[in-house]
């Protein structure tokens, strides 16, 4: 799934939790949030990472 998927099923399942008093379910969801946000970051680095690489090819390739 992707990020904002995995961070949104994580919001709902923890106030799902939350109003029924199910901890486990709670704790699940902030664990499916929390790795959303993480898939989101390493995203955001890939992408960053990749822009930086396309610069340098693009420098390269003008000499």
């Amino acid at each position: 799934m992707g990020a904002k998927t995995d961070q949104v099923k994580g919001q709902a399942k923890e106030a799902a939790g939350t109003l029924t008093g199910d901890k486990d379910l709670k704790s699940e969801g902030k664990a499916d949030r929390r790795a959303g946000e993480a898939k989101a970051k390493l995203d955001h680095a890939k992408d960053k990472g990749e822009e930086a690489v396309d610069k340098v090819k693009d420098a390269l390739h003008r000499r």
